[in-house]
């Protein structure tokens, strides 16, 4: 017998469609196939690129927000709210999507853009800021989202150090005086899907920033001025150097995690788990049937708690069959068995070439779509 109620939870395949697109696709062959098919879209997010878009349909209200983009150029984006509850993309604000030309600026980029939407958010009156980490293209400690909520950090001479994270090996002293006094009465919530520390062999220079631009001299001056830097905001708040720098999820982000947590008091959740809950993901597998969720690489990524990981487990709690609709796959037939996918259709199934499977997804998806309806 057919699924009479379907649940589609996709994320985003990059570079070729959005979570919104690959939903709409799979649906659509769902449809064609079995037209009496109760159909559930429920956008799902980890964090990363497209956590705000996915919210825009889980009863939130997106406010438009211009900042500065990670080389400091203007750039428009979003935050969502609902209630006293925002959330901020740093993807969306000054990521790896917003560098003009996608050029790469891994000593000089900054996260001061995050920073001017946090502060957005409070001014329109939000108690709990959730901060969506993932996608960054700066290196600098989240340096540039103190800037913006009133930190200045300062060199010797005690003038303010230019932005990005290669100029940090020359601070000597972080004011804090100036930082808005809201942000102490405000719950500061860091979503992200990596327990990474600031520094080390796991840490954010050496784990991510060579995806960033960072050749092996710019990873050792990025490293050193980290350094640099958490031995200061260690010294300015009093805290244990060694608890901060190590605390899972301080490297997130080029060491955004680092400052949210040292510096603004806010905690860590696992980004999947987290905007699942927002999105009342729970209630909408109520009497499904199935279960279709996915991305673009169906890989051993997804998991250490990607998105489609997160769907994956909500459904196998609640009894119901999942599979998974994917670009490609890297995994074996056993590994998605325990990840709870009880089948894993690729789009290198219909289509062998890549490149095709890259232009032609929402058509291959469709058909896809078509074969579990």
């Amino acid at each position: 017998m057919p699924a009479r109620r379907v649940v589609i939870a996709c994320d985003k395949f990059k570079g070729s469609l959005t979570a919104h697109e690959v939903d709409d696709a799979v649906a659509a062959g769902v449809l064609a196939a079995n037209p009496e098919t109760e159909v559930r879209i429920a956008p799902i997010a980890d964090g990363g690129d497209g956590t705000v878009a996915a919210l825009a349909g889980a009863g939130f209200d997106l406010v438009p927000v211009e900042v500065a983009g990670p080389t400091l150029e203007p750039v428009s984006a979003h935050y969502a709210v609902r209630g006293d509850l925002a959330v901020v993309e740093l993807a969306d604000t000054c990521g790896l999507l917003r560098l003009p030309g996608g050029r790469l600026a891994p000593l000089t980029s900054s996260s001061r853009g995050l920073g001017e939407a946090v502060l957005a958010a409070v001014d329109g009156g939000a108690r709990t800021v959730v901060i969506g980490l993932g996608g960054s293209a700066s290196n600098d400690g989240g340096a540039g989202m103190l800037r913006a909520l009133g930190a200045r950090l300062l060199d010797a001479a005690g003038s303010d150090l230019p932005e990005g994270g290669g100029s940090l090996g020359s601070l000597s002293t972080i004011d804090l005086s100036d930082l808005d006094r809201r942000l102490q009465e405000t719950e500061i919530v860091v979503a992200c899907d990596v327990d990474n520390p600031l520094l080390g062999p796991r840490g954010a220079v050496a784990t991510f920033s060579a995806q960033k631009g960072a050749g092996p001299a710019d990873q050792e001056l990025l490293e050193t001025a980290l350094a640099t830097y958490a031995a200061t905001v260690a010294e300015t708040n009093g805290r244990d150097h060694a608890e901060i720098v190590e605390a899972p999820g301080a490297g997130a982000a080029g060491g955004v995690g680092f400052a949210a947590l040292a510096v603004l008091g806010g905690r860590v959740e696992r980004g999947v788990e987290l905007l699942l809950g927002l999105v009342g993901f729970a209630e909408a597998l109520a009497g499904a049937d199935l279960v279709v969720t996915g991305e673009g690489s169906f890989d051993h990524q997804t998991l250490s708690g990607k998105a489609p990981m997160g769907v994956l487990q909500a459904a196998r709690e609640a009894g119901i069959r999942a599979v998974v609709v994917c670009g490609r796959t890297t995994l074996s037939p056993t590994e998605a068995e325990q990840a709870g996918a009880a089948q894993v259709r690729a789009l290198t199934d219909l289509e062998p070439d890549p490149e095709l499977c890259m232009t032609n997804a929402a058509e291959l998806l469709s058909q896809l779509g078509g074969e579990l309806g």
